[in-house]
């Protein structure tokens, strides 16, 4: 090959993979981006009494980022994997169930309600059979809640009422990235 059919050959390659790149949905590239947080407890950390069953039983403030560009809507639960004792855990509680929250919203506030709920999103039922909140309640024991969000590539349509097993079984096929927080609570008198 001559040094001008190299040279033109390198800026063909060039030109395509600055074109593929080019392409590349960054939000959703590389590592996991998708991140959730708290404002009222850290990390692993404590949740505080206020959104808890011994205090005003709200919601905690929350906010997302990173959620993929080919987003439609979210999916956010908040489960208790160890009901009832953590040393002999038989049952996940459901305490939250929310589906079709807006991709572009990134936080819901505290005390959260339902009929507040952002968007088109929609609260399912949660283990005591309601749709709101409730908070931490562990009847023994430090117990771990995981506050878990889906960004899905499509809304949840045509659910009634559901349940967690029931959300969970409309996102299959369409969870595009998840991510999520833990909290621990133990009751105290």
């Amino acid at each position: 090959m001559n040094t001008g059919q190299g040279k033109g050959a390198r800026r063909l390659i060039a030109l395509l993979v600055a074109l593929l790149l080019a392409g590349l949905p960054w939000e959703t590239a590389g590592a996991a981006s998708l991140s959730l947080y708290s404002s009222a407890f850290d990390a692993k950390g404590s949740i505080p009494k206020r959104f808890t069953c011994q205090g005003e039983n709200i919601s905690p403030p929350l906010r997302w980022t990173g959620v993929p560009s080919a987003a439609k809507s979210l999916v956010l639960f908040v489960l208790d994997p160890d009901a009832p004792d953590p040393r002999n855990p038989k049952m996940t509680w459901v305490h939250w169930v929310v589906y079709n929250l807006p991709a572009k919203k990134g936080s819901l506030s505290a005390a959260m309600k339902t009929a507040n709920l952002p968007g088109h999103a929609t609260a399912g039922r949660n283990g005591w059979g309601n749709t709101e909140y409730g908070g931490p309640c562990p009847p023994i024991g430090r117990h771990r809640y995981f506050f878990k969000l889906y960004a899905l590539d499509t809304e949840l349509h045509g659910l009634n009422n559901p349940d967690k097993d029931a959300v969970v079984a409309a996102m299959q096929g369409h969870v595009i990235e998840k991510t999520e927080l833990v909290g621990l609570y133990e009751k105290h008198p």
